[in-house]
């Protein structure tokens, strides 16, 4: 059974996944520092780019199976149109209550 987004523990992780979820880039972008930094599967990507074809250009949507490390680590069912559904781990750094950094792959 999913954790609900509103039951995450940490705002700014909450906030990041709300986003994911409603496809809205305005929150997305809000919920990251503006020099936000990110990798896939070990490797740094370009934020921006990833965000587009990974999140919003094909329906990504996170179902959070469980958190640690105060709600910074995630264990998560990813999904999109591209790539269908993958069990994913994601950690985040936050920084004065936005994410500067998050590193996802697969779990």
């Amino acid at each position: 059974m999913p954790i609900p987004v509103d039951r995450l523990s940490d705002p700014a992780v909450r906030a990041f996944v709300a986003a994911v979820n409603a496809h809205d880039r305005q929150a997305f972008r809000a919920a990251l520092t503006p020099d936000a930094t990110m990798s896939d599967d070990g490797s740094d990507r370009d934020l921006e780019d990833w965000a587009e074809r990974e999140i919003f250009d094909s329906r990504g949507h996170l179902d959070v199976e469980s958190e640690k490390g105060d709600g910074r680590d995630l264990i998560a069912r990813y999904r999109n149109d591209t790539w269908g559904e993958m069990r994913t781990r994601w950690h985040f750094v936050v920084e004065d209550g936005r994410i500067s950094r998050f590193e996802t792959g697969q779990a």
